[in-house]
């Protein structure tokens, strides 16, 4: 039987768990309450569960950088996970982390792993986005038209009056969405909670009206700092769309300001 290292605690640390097995592999239950609809696993939460596999026998405290492609839908159930060793060193450490579930491989991802702080940027040109505070803000589990599935659920999310036009009918012209982010049980973020957070506004698309599926084929997350307590501030935009392909970039704000991931992804295009 697999031996878990540790009790969760959280919502977002029981449906992220990673046990060892008896030959040696890991082993995750994936939670089906994670959903985006339709059965399918939310892709930052799939993340979470891949940074924690590659951090259980690493050297390193926290995932840095984490380049994911999305071989197929993921849905919930037993998933086995193969990690692979790459080169390691007191600064950082490098694996290879192969998600399968009862249909084969559905995720595969490169990590590298190394120990953040909380010291302020020596250079940034990214300065948190303007909005009013979360209590002002558009409460998706409140408003018609809101993401009606699990991870709505799980996580509390305050959009940008200014970006939640979509909501009361009366998209943008403009695929940028801003939102305040927590975990909806009050657990404070963390490096594998930014994970979370890197894929967790809906599409841009569904700021010009456009709501709909639109699958993550591959996503790149940068983790830069560890986050103060608190909500966090997330701002999505599409800059290109062209040929049933979008990119999407993110980029994340603790509650003090200070930018502590950013997030860059190819999707097709909402069905």
């Amino acid at each position: 039987m697999p031996q878990t290292d540790a009790a969760p605690e959280s919502a977002f640390d029981r449906a992220t768990a990673v046990s060892r097995t008896e030959g040696g592999g890991y082993r995750a239950e994936l939670d089906p309450d994670w959903d985006v609809g339709g059965g399918v696993l939310n892709g930052g939460y799939l993340l979470g569960v891949v940074a924690r596999a590659a951090l259980l026998d690493g050297l390193h405290p926290h995932p840095v950088a984490l380049s994911a492609s999305y071989l197929r839908a993921t849905p919930g159930g037993p998933a086995d996970l193969t990690v692979t060793p790459g080169p390691a060193g007191r600064t950082l450490a490098h694996s290879s982390v192969l998600l399968s579930g009862a249909a084969g491989p559905s995720l595969a991802v490169q990590v590298t792993t190394a120990t953040l702080g909380t010291d302020p940027a020596d250079y940034t040109v990214n300065p948190p986005p303007e909005l009013p505070g979360p209590g002002d803000c558009v409460a998706t589990r409140d408003t018609e038209g809101g993401p009606s599935v699990g991870l709505a659920r799980q996580i509390d999310t305050r959009l940008d009056p200014a970006t939640a036009g979509w909501t009361v009918g009366r998209p943008s012209d403009r695929r940028v969405l801003r939102a305040w982010i927590r975990l909806a049980d009050g657990r404070d973020p963390d490096p594998l909670a930014l994970l979370l957070f890197a894929d967790a506004l809906p599409p841009t698309a569904f700021a010009v009206g456009r709501p709909g599926w639109a699958p993550t084929v591959q996503l790149q997350v940068l983790v830069r700092a560890l986050p103060a307590p608190g909500w966090c501030l997330v701002e999505s935009r599409s800059t290109e769309v062209t040929g049933g392909w979008s990119d999407e970039e993110c980029r994340i704000w603790d509650a003090t300001g200070r930018l502590v991931a950013q997030a860059r992804q190819l999707a097709r295009v909402a069905r």
